[in-house]
């Protein structure tokens, strides 16, 4: 690649003795003096300005912008002038994410990075810039498990900036800026009693949650989207196909967590009463888009509804119906109690059982095994739990003993 560096404060002229001498150019004393002058990848020139006894560091940088062109990895220097606001709108427009995660985005940006981060050049922001924001998030009181939520969102976006040849490197990569440490908190599943205490309080129209959620292990938008037609009677299965979801404030079905379809076992103590359900409050039919707000609408059976018909709403149920149900069941109203703990319930159940990880994350619909071990590894049983029942259930077929002594012992 050409490239040269031009002294802008003198010229090299041939004196009356053929020797070649420095001659002041009319720009002398004004500017800086050295300009490196190159060509980028794209072919056109580009050019940097040094200082006064800047030489070295204007040769050093003209070395290292021809191997960084030859090497494939010259990032212009001028390109991260753009502002982290403006490079994260372009990066929303372009990522392919469902809306609800971009409604989440958007509002997390907007009230806990761009006010810190968003009026910076991408290349004005190094990693002590990324330390103090942190330092801001915490002072805010913050939990450390959001604080390392907004962590890997803003670094997905640094990241998109280096592929986009924007900045030569992410200042989360630093060996100095780590996501806060955050231990998750040990899920603590309902007991039998607690479970039949929280059915017993709900009211009809919705004690099926309770049984589908712990006999099924559904989440809460399956549960709301649950069809009579995704019931398989000859295979005895659930075919979860679809969940309700809530998109700028707006209700949608769309595919289950991660995009994927499944198949759940179905006990017989549930199908009978999803029937019991099915024949008290008969399925309605509900039309909402698919997929996003715009997508096709479909209509769907669903056993689950308002007293109006139509689709129940995560925030609505929550706050009307669970909460005070919770509360009516004598069960502590906290974070650890919302309906999520079905599916723990669930899990906890079938691990006791000695269910496999396996097939227990192929349920509950995770992806990697390895989640659902690290989420219920504490409650597995242990070995002296699987010795004690093994033994007593050898023990307890035993015949009554005897009357009299001990075989062995004398009476006397």
């Amino acid at each position: 690649m050409a490239g040269h560096l031009v002294d802008t404060w003198y010229r090299t002229v041939a004196g009356p003795d053929g020797k070649t001498q420095q001659v002041p150019r009319a720009s002398y004393g004004k500017g800086s003096r050295y300009r490196v002058r190159y060509l980028g990848p794209d072919g056109r020139e580009k050019s940097k300005s040094f200082p006064d006894k800047k030489k070295r560091e204007a040769l050093a940088f003209l070395a290292s912008v021809q191997t960084d062109v030859l090497r494939g990895s010259y990032v212009d220097p001028n390109a991260g002038r753009i502002t982290f606001q403006a490079f994260t709108k372009e990066w929303m427009s372009a990522t392919s994410v469902d809306e609800q995660t971009m409604v989440r985005l958007e509002y997390e940006f907007r009230l806990h990075v761009l006010p810190q981060l968003g009026h910076l050049s991408l290349s004005a922001i190094h990693p002590s810039t990324i330390r103090a924001w942190g330092r801001q998030l915490q002072e805010k009181g913050l939990a450390a498990s959001y604080r390392r939520v907004l962590y890997n969102d803003v670094s997905m976006v640094f990241n998109a900036a280096v592929d986009d040849k924007r900045i030569a490197s992410s200042p989360f990569a630093a060996k100095s800026v780590r996501a806060p440490t955050y231990t998750p908190q040990k899920v603590i599943p309902w007991n039998a009693e607690q479970r039949i205490a929280m059915r017993s309080a709900t009211a009809p129209r919705y004690r099926i949650c309770v049984d589908i959620g712990a006999g099924c292990g559904l989440r809460q938008g399956e549960i709301f989207g649950l069809s009579p037609d995704d019931i398989d009677r000859d295979r005895r299965i659930i075919m979860v196909r679809r969940q309700i979801k809530i998109v700028r404030g707006r209700l949608i079905f769309a595919l289950p967590k991660g995009r994927k379809t499944r198949e759940v076992p179905l006990p017989r103590s549930v199908a009978d009463r999803l029937d019991h359900h099915a024949e008290k409050i008969p399925p309605v039919d509900v039309t909402l888009p698919f997929g996003t707000l715009t997508g096709e609408p479909v209509t769907v059976r669903l056993l689950l509804s308002r007293p109006d018909g139509s689709a129940l709403e995560r925030n609505e149920f929550n706050l009307r119906v669970w909460k005070p149900t919770i509360r009516r069941a004598g069960i502590e109203d906290d974070r650890r109690n919302g309906m999520h703990v079905l599916r723990h319930t669930y899990a906890s159940v079938l691990l006791d059982a000695g269910e496999s990880i396996k097939a227990l994350a192929s349920y509950l619909g995770h992806t990697d095994p390895g989640f659902t071990l690290r989420v219920y590894t504490h409650l597995l049983p242990s070995s002296e739990d699987r010795t004690r029942r093994a033994i007593d259930a050898a023990f307890d077929a035993d015949p009554p003993d005897p009357s009299g002594a001990p075989d062995g012992m004398s009476t006397a």
